[in-house]
Order: structure tokens, then sequence, then C-alpha cells
């Protein structure tokens, strides 16, 4: 039940005041997951909607980016059984909220054309701050104008602004890059271009080197050119995009006398139309020490392929500091008969250990756990 609060402001806030119920009406997709021995998927939040990027705040608040539904929400598990019993929204109306990261009490949102922060957030869930634009030179296109955002180990904010197009030469450098600014929007630059769309990065726990999803081209067949996971190591790295792709496959309409070994190979190809998004390398105690820096990434799945792929969670092994392989790690989502029930977006570390995975289909956040 939820009980409705109408803020000063306008906001309409939504509050749950009971816990989230697992009965019903997703334990049948729920049934249907395959993870390894010994790990658990429950429903964690089931009243999200468009649940897409996850931001860890204060006390295992999670905050919450949304697409086309332009909600923000926080939720919360007070009570720490694992199960979500607060739910809020922090904003409404917003253009293409996608990105979420929080910082020093503020939570910062990427809309498609600026970035946003709301101070002290966390002492006032219920009664959220107007926001404070802190950046709005990000160009207004929606073609992969949705923003992943994340803070790194040197306190930058991170972005990437996403080609406007299938593929192109893009008008401006602004385009297919990753950039970085200061917390207070000051500082901005661009540190790498090439990039058709990123809407997932994470810096490897030993190294700290900053590894990123990229998006293949479409109509190029079922099976070209594969998703890519890159490694960014030096200012001013070039990954391709519109000239080749997965390092070696030069593209039919614009490479033209372009040769791929101009550019920045990718460190990790996965299979093409996979829609590889948000990821995390493990840092946690919970899961057996196997997994201990290893990567895992929410692959959303493909959308026009003629038999549809993707649609799990799979977990990409390093060892001495290089991607050696790839293996399903949460799926299930695509049935035999091709049948999608649910699309993970995001993957999230929680302080206990467990693992969130958000679910833009379904509009859940998943949990995962495990015990021997």
């Amino acid at each position: 039940m939820f009980f409705i609060k109408i803020m000063l402001s306008g906001l309409l806030l939504f509050n749950a005041g009971l816990a989230f119920s697992q009965s019903g009406r997703h334990q049948d997709v729920i049934k249907q997951l395959q993870l390894p021995p010994g790990f658990r998927i429950s429903i964690f939040a089931d009243d999200v909607p468009n649940a897409r990027s996850l931001a860890l705040g204060d006390n295992g608040t999670v905050f919450v980016g949304t697409l086309d539904q332009g909600y923000v929400y926080a939720v919360q598990d007070t009570n720490r059984d694992g199960i979500a019993d607060k739910r809020y929204v922090i904003d409404r109306d917003l253009n293409m909220p996608n990105g979420v990261a929080y910082k020093n009490g503020a939570l910062y949102v990427a809309e498609v054309n600026r970035i946003i922060r709301y101070d002290n957030i966390s002492q006032h869930l219920d009664n959220p701050p107007r926001p404070v634009t802190i950046y709005n030179k990000l160009p207004s296109d929606k073609h992969h104008g949705w923003k992943y955002l994340r803070f790194g180990p040197d306190n930058k904010l991170y972005t990437a602004v996403g080609a406007p197009c299938n593929i192109c030469n893009p008008p401006k450098e602004i385009y297919a890059s990753l950039g970085r600014l200061n917390p207070d929007g000051t500082g901005a630059e661009i540190i790498a271009r090439g990039i058709r769309n990123t809407v997932g990065f994470d810096w490897e726990p030993v190294s700290k080197a900053l590894y990123f999803t990229d998006n293949g081209r479409d109509y190029m067949g079922d099976d070209m050119p594969p998703e890519e996971i890159n490694k960014w190591t030096v200012k001013g790295q070039h990954f391709g995009f519109p000239y080749c792709h997965g390092g070696d496959i030069p593209d039919p309409e614009f490479a033209g006398d372009r040769e791929c070994q101009e550019f920045t190979p990718p460190v990790w190809k996965i299979k093409a139309h996979m829609a590889a998004l948000g990821m995390r390398f493990y840092k946690g105690k919970q899961f057996p020490a196997a997994y201990k820096n290893q990567l895992f990434v929410a692959e959303h799945g493909s959308w026009n392929r003629t038999k549809p792929q993707g649609y799990r969670v799979a977990l990409i092994k390093f060892s001495r500091g290089k991607p050696v392989l790839e293996q399903p790690f949460v799926s299930g989502w695509l049935t035999k008969a091709d049948k999608v029930l649910g699309r993970p977006v995001d993957v999230l570390e929680m302080p206990d250990g467990s693992l969130l995975i958000s679910d833009d289909k379904l509009g859940v956040i998943y949990r995962v756990t495990y015990k021997k």
C-alpha cells in the first residue's frame, strides 16, 4: 500500500509504508532464472517502473534512474530483510534521467542535455530539494542521448555522449565521446572518442583502470559487429567509431582509407546485439573468492536480431589484469521459445556483498545472494 503526500514544491511522492510484496506477480519469472550453485535470486523491489541505472547512497539507500518514464526513485530496505520496504519519488517529468551517481550527500542525475544535483538528499527523501543544474552543455539529441553517470577514483564525474545515429560521422566532437568534469560542473573535458554508445563503466579495483561497454552498430547482419568491452588508459584515445568495429572490422560505409590499426581495439568482444549496458567489478566478500575483482555485465538483449540473444547477466573473468572468459551468471529472461521475460540493465554491489540487478521491462530490482 502506498501513501500519497503532496509536497509544497508540487512533487508527488509515493512512500511505501509496507514491504514490497514478493508473492505473486513476479515469482513466475524468478522461477525461470538460472544461477551457479549456491546463489539465490529474489525480488528486492517490485514497483520501480522502467528501472535503469543504480547508485548507492548512505545507509543502503538505492537511487534508480529511468528512461522514458522520466522518474528518479529511491528505495530502502530499512529492516534489512533483503526486501525494500520504502520507495520515494525524488523527481518526475525529467528528460530521460538514466544516469544517477551519489557523492558527499548529493545525488547527481544525468538527463539528455544536462546534469543536475540534489543536495543533502539523504535527509530529504520525503521532501526532495529542487535540483541545481551543474552542467547544461550536453547535446539534446534523444538518439543514444541517455547518459550513464559515475564518480571515478579521482573524484571526477564521468559520463558519455552517444552517437546521434546508428552509423554516421558525428557533426561535433562531443558526440561518441567519453568525458569527465568536476562535481561542481567545472573543468569539463573529453577524454576519449570513437565510442558509439556506452551506458556502463567501472574501474578495475586493483589497477584502477577504467573499463566501459560499447554497443555495436546495427544492420551489418545477425552476428556483426561484436559489442565491446574497452579499457581507457590515456586521454585522447580513439576507439574506432564510425570507421572500425571490434578492432578489426572496417565499416562498409565509413571506413574509407582509415585502417583499424589506427584505433584502440577492445580488450573483450561480446556477441553482436547483446546490448551490454551496466557493469561492475565485484569487490565484496559474500560471494566465493573466485568472484573477487571479476566483472559482472548486464546484457540487455537484442532488439532486431533474427533469433534474439542476450537477456542475461554475464560474468567476465579476469586473470592477471586481462579478461579471459565470459560465461552466464544469471540467465533465463529469454526462454527457449524466445519469449522475453525481463531485460537486465545495471548491476550494483551492496554493502553486505549482495548484488542488485535492475530490469526496465518488469520494473523491478533483483537481489542476488550467496550461501554455501
